[in-house]
């Protein structure tokens, strides 16, 4: 892995929560990033994040309504893993009226990654083949970044959300990051805890380096 210690400030060490600013988003750089905890945001210019404190998710945990298991287990609606990368990063990033940090750049240098191995995503498609929810992330060893989700017809992300955590728990995920707490994601059991923490959990998650293949689960 090439290394972009000169270009990153040490998240260890480093008190603020820009660790770099510019650069660009090769699959290089990203992944030297994820592995030391930091990520991106905006791109005019790019900037670099490690956030204290961090928010995750514990992969036992879900948060789920009772009325949102009824719609899990009433199954209308079909899990796929990567079939629709850019088309989930697109429909993650349409917002009429609000900004999103999902610009093209982004799009562009996700699904390079996603070629690569490192970025996934998972599309939940309703009963007539229509595109309803997804989420996409990052994958490195037993580590999964969430990046972002939609839902075109209601409940449909959080239906994505909950099928992404049962297939991480069986492939043997440890460390599940969110990166920032939001109501949606509060609302789901996500929780923060100390940079100091996150990164050690991190080094250890990171550790195999393996690449994620969710393509053998059928949902």
């Amino acid at each position: 892995m090439k290394d972009f210690s000169d270009f990153f400030r040490n998240p260890h060490v480093w008190d603020r929560e820009i660790v770099a600013v510019g650069g660009d988003l090769s699959p290089e750089r990203l992944l030297y990033a994820y592995k030391n905890g930091i990520f991106p945001w905006s791109d005019q210019p790019i900037l670099w994040y490690c956030l204290d404190p961090r928010s995750i998710f514990d992969l036992n945990k879900l948060h789920v309504s009772k009325r949102l298991k009824r719609k899990i287990n009433q199954k209308r609606y079909t899990i796929t893993f990567n079939r629709a990368f850019e088309q989930v990063m697109r429909c993650c990033a349409y917002r009429p009226g609000e900004d999103t940090w999902i610009t093209d750049l982004f799009i562009k240098s996700y699904t390079e990654f996603h070629k690569l191995g490192y970025a996934h995503s998972l599309e939940v498609w309703d009963e007539n083949g229509k595109l309803g929810g997804g989420v996409y992330g990052i994958a490195i060893g037993n580590f999964f970044a969430g990046e972002s989700m939609f839902s075109f017809i209601p409940d449909f992300g959080k239906i994505g959300l909950f099928h992404l955590f049962e297939t991480l728990k069986k492939d043997h995920f440890t460390l599940f990051d969110t990166q920032q707490l939001n109501l949606v994601t509060l609302s789901l059991g996500a929780y923060q805890i100390p940079k100091k923490e996150y990164l050690k959990r991190l080094e250890s998650a990171v550790a195999s380096g393996k690449k994620w293949n969710p393509s053998h689960f059928v949902l």
